[in-house]
């Protein structure tokens, strides 16, 4: 099955969320009806994982942290956020996104950077 996304408060661009709803995914963003806007990290991670969806988040330290606690996590994707404009995020999270299906992320950390396309 295709992968969901959530973009953690961190990563919740609305500009992003409509690229890449255009595009055909899933995507949802804090805040929003089941995540409040002040979330904590542990909130959001759960939260994303109750509604089997990968969490998407610039916020790396901590949720490295996070994934150890909660292995049983449904996924997270990692960017380090100075190195990405609104046309790359895109198109890194829509191959993230097309070229795996949900059951490639349970419990997994994955970087955005494997998704890049080559210059």
């Amino acid at each position: 099955m295709k992968p969901r996304l959530h973009l953690d408060a961190d990563a919740s661009i609305k500009a992003l969320v409509h690229a890449l709803k255009e595009r055909g995914h899933d995507v949802s963003r804090t805040p929003n009806e089941w995540m409040p806007a002040d979330a904590d990290d542990r909130a959001q991670l759960l939260g994303a994982t109750a509604q089997g969806r990968i969490l998407f988040t610039f916020n790396v330290r901590d949720f490295l942290v996070l994934a150890k606690q909660y292995p049983q996590h449904g996924g997270i994707l990692l960017a380090a956020q100075c190195r990405w404009s609104l046309a790359e995020l895109t198109e890194a999270l829509d191959r993230a996104l097309t070229e795996t299906d949900e059951n490639d992320w349970r419990g997994r950390v994955r970087w955005l950077n494997d998704f890049r396309c080559s210059k």
